[in-house]
């Protein structure tokens, strides 16, 4: 089990979340989204996800992070994040980190302060982010390829490029996590798996199972108890 907290950086905007390991395993499913953390004494991107990723952590480790915005990746590592999908990768190996390495006394403090120097120096494109957005709320609203590629007048071949690009993998690829992440929230909020399926929208309970043993290697249920 872990503790996990988040609120918004006063600096920033951005997403700041602190986990508290209890366990030797840290199971993260995929989420849709990319993040800058503070682990193990490390400053470390973590690409996005296709499936779980477990990292080997002590009883009492504290992991911070910051989540990239839609887009925000791309423009900051100067890469297509495709590059780093399923990967953790130091942020050194990627980009010169502005500022020292660390140790920090505030963590949150300090990757704030890295992501506005990389923000600085990266000058990124608000056109191109603007779009990220509209794609990432496309996806979250469970638009098919088809609808998403109509709604921003774009090729389908032009949008998976661009999804690849800003994501980390395709649109269709985004929706399925941005809709299992929903139906998770759904039924951990008590909700019958079946009538979470639906809200979610699956075709019916064995649609969502299947993506979740898929995307998790665990079943709805597991998932729901565990909290992880």
């Amino acid at each position: 089990m872990t503790d996990y907290a988040a609120r918004r950086g006063a600096r920033t905007g951005a997403t700041i979340w602190r986990v508290l390991s209890r366990e030797t395993e840290l199971r993260i499913v995929p989420d849709g989204v990319m993040d800058l953390m503070w682990f193990q004494d490390r400053l470390v991107v973590a690409g996005a996800d296709t499936r779980t990723m477990i990292a080997t952590t002590r009883p009492g480790d504290v992991t911070w992070g910051l989540r990239f915005s839609p887009g925000v990746a791309h423009a900051l590592l100067g890469r297509p994040v495709h590059e780093l999908t399923d990967q953790r990768i130091d942020l050194s190996e990627l980009v010169a980190v502005p500022g020292r390495a660390g140790p920090f006394s505030d963590p949150a403090a300090a990757l704030e302060e890295v992501f506005i120097a990389l923000w600085s120096r990266a000058d990124p494109d608000r056109p191109t982010l603007r779009l990220a957005a509209s794609l990432d709320r496309a996806a979250r609203n469970g638009l098919s390829v088809r609808e998403t590629s109509a709604v921003h007048d774009l090729s389908e071949r032009t949008l998976r490029r661009l999804s690849n690009t800003l994501f980390g993998y395709g649109p269709k690829t985004l929706m399925q996590i941005h809709r299992f992440q929903r139906a998770l929230r759904i039924a951990r909020g008590g909700m019958p798996l079946g009538e979470t399926a639906a809200t979610a929208g699956y075709a019916d309970q064995a649609h969502f199972t299947r993506e979740t043993r898929r995307l998790t290697g665990r079943t709805p249920s597991a998932l729901a108890r565990s909290g992880a």
